[in-house]
Parts: structure tokens; C-alpha cells; sequence
């Protein structure tokens, strides 16, 4: 299947700024089952110097830097690619690795991705371990109880404990405190689900993207849609990495567009940078749109 991506970046500023660097994630990266084939990037005011790149963990960046005094910033990227379907019913089938077995094996790692996976144990800015996160996935991911199997069950229960309300959390709310109030947004969750595996020494990742704005026929449309997506993945030898969505309780199949994935939010934030004389109040205006061509 063919997609199309446009995400709009509009910042305004209270006062104009004279000078500007950024570096923004927002092309959406090649995976086992996705493949972009071609990107347009259209900055306003037109940048003097722009460069793509990669950041450590292989996602794809561009920075630019403005030069001229501006009161508005547009950046507006539009990606095309292709996503092949994973068949995501067979993966539970296919590992009967428990927590236990995989915990013994992080202890002493014999395989160059299992230490590249031990990186994800740690803390990391806007993730720490706690005893509250612990207690709370504890049962959950008990030694003898296939990883896969258990991750389901435990992204099944955030679905069913937790209720999406984008006006009870902000990007710097404490994992405790959204685990307190039961409620938050696709990142919140994420970010509790990562901390809590990350207590019971699971190997977890975040991931950040895109989900389809129209649904297939005969389905509601999941939440999310129309606007950036966060999720979470756990380390499984011999499979790698397998993703699950905690926000809509199911694993990511062809509609969840990956654009990066890193420790926590931090390490993927769509744009960021750091301007001078000038800005003052400013207003973010995010505008996304997900479609098949």
C-alpha cells in the first residue's frame, strides 16, 4: 500500500526572531516493512543552509537555520512510501521466550543485539525507574510467562485502566502522576508503558510516527489519527524489536507509519531548535494528514 504524509510545522512569534537553528525528525524512516521513495521539504522563510542527516539511532533529521528576522515559521513536509502489512496474529506464536529467560540473558548478553538492547534498560531523560512502575507491571511479567504474551496482556491493561484526555497531562508531566490520575495521551501512555517494562528488566523502546487518517472500511477510526502517534516496542531474540500500541490496544500492522524511535520523546521531537532576539510568546500550530495514493 501507498501512503502519503504531510506534516505542517507553523510557529508565531510575538517578536520577530533574527536568528534560528533547527533539527527536526519528520521524514518518516525505511523498516523491515516500510520504505519511503521520495520527501519534499518547503521551509518559510527560506533557510541559508539545510542538510540532512542521521542522529545515533539511525533515524533520518535535516537541520536548517533561518538568518533573516521572521514572525512565522513554516515547515512543511511532505513523504511518500510504501508499508507491507505485518502479519502480527503469527508473532506470539513464533516465541516462547518468557521474561525470566530473557532477563537471564540481558544479565550476561552473548549476542551483539542483546548488548544494543541492554541500552534500552536504562534511564533515560524523561523515563526513570520507580518502584511504582515496577508494582504496577510486576505481575504482569512474571518469569514464566512467554515476553510476547505478557506485553499483550500488559498493553491491554493501560487500554482498559487508563482514559485518553489530552487536557490532563502536559509533555512534562511524571510518569507517577499519569499513572496516579489514569489518564494521559499516546505518549503518556507510551512513555508509562516503557517505564514500567524497563523496571521489570524488559528491553523497551519508544516510537514516534503516524497513524492513517481514514480507517478500512467497517472500523472506527482510531484515536490519534490526524496527528503525531506515539507507541512502544520491546527487544525479543530472534524476532527483534515487535511494537505495540497501547493507546488502541493492538499490534501495528500497516497502519502505523514509523518516523523514529529512541529512548523517550526527547530523543525524536518533531522540531526543535533554538532562536535568538526576538520570539517572545509564541503559538505551535501542528497540522498532519495521513492518506493512501
Amino acid at each position: 500500500m501507498k501512503y502519503r504524509v504531510r506534516h505542517i510545522t507553523e510557529y508565531t512569534y510575538g517578536a520577530p526572531v533574527s536568528l534560528c537553528y533547527n533539527m527536526a525528525h519528520l521524514l518518516p524512516r525505511d523498516t523491515k516493512n516500510q520504505q519511503c521513495t521520495n520527501h519534499k521539504i518547503q521551509i518559510n522563510p527560506p533557510p541559508v543552509y539545510q542538510n540532512d542527516g542521521e542522529d545515533y539511532f539511525g533515524n533520518q533529521t535535516f537541520y536548517f537555520s533561518i538568518q533573516e528576522a521572521h514572525k512565522k515559521m513554516v515547515v512543511d513536509v511532505t513523504t511518500d512510501f510504501y508499508i507491507t502489512p505485518l502479519n502480527v496474529l503469527e508473532l506470539p506464536t513464533q516465541s516462547t521466550i518468557t521474561c525470566g529467560e530473557l532477563r537471564s540473558l540481558l544479565e550476561e548478553p552473548n549476542t551483539p543485539e542483546l548488548r544494543m538492547a541492554k541500552e534500552y534498560l536504562l534511564d533515560s531523560p524523561q523515563i526513570r525507574h520507580s518502584e511504582e512502575l515496577k508494582a504496577y507491571a510486576e505481575s504482569t511479567f512474571v518469569d514464566n510467562k512467554p515476553v510476547l504474551q505478557a506485553a499483550l496482556t500488559f498493553t491491554h491493561k493501560i487500554f482498559t485502566e487508563f482514559k485518553f484526555d489530552p487536557h490532563t497531562t502536559t509533555v512534562a508531566t511524571p510518569l507517577e502522576q499519569v499513572l496516579e490520575q489514569r489518564s494521559g495521551v499516546c505518549q503518556d501512555f507510551a512513555h508509562l508503558a516503557i517505564g514500567c517494562l524497563r523496571s521489570v528488566g524488559i528491553p523497551a523502546r519508544y516510537m514516534s510516527g503516524y497513524l492513517e487518517t481514514l480507517p478500512p472500511p467497517g472500523q472506527e477510526k482510531l484515536v490519534g489519527a490526524d496527528a503525531s502517534h506515539a507507541w512502544f516496542a520491546i527487544f525479543v531474540p530472534e524476532l527483534g524489536w515487535i511494537e505495540f500500541d497501547p493507546t488502541n490496544d493492538l499490534m501495528p500492522s500497516d497502519q502505523h507509519i514509523v518516523t523514529a524511535w529512541g529512548r523517550d520523546y526527547s530523543d525524536v521531537t518533531p522540531l526543535q531548535g533554538v532562536i535568538f532576539e526576538g520570539g517572545g510568546s509564541q503559538q505551535l500550530a501542528v497540522s498532519v494528514d495521513v492518506k493512501r495514493i
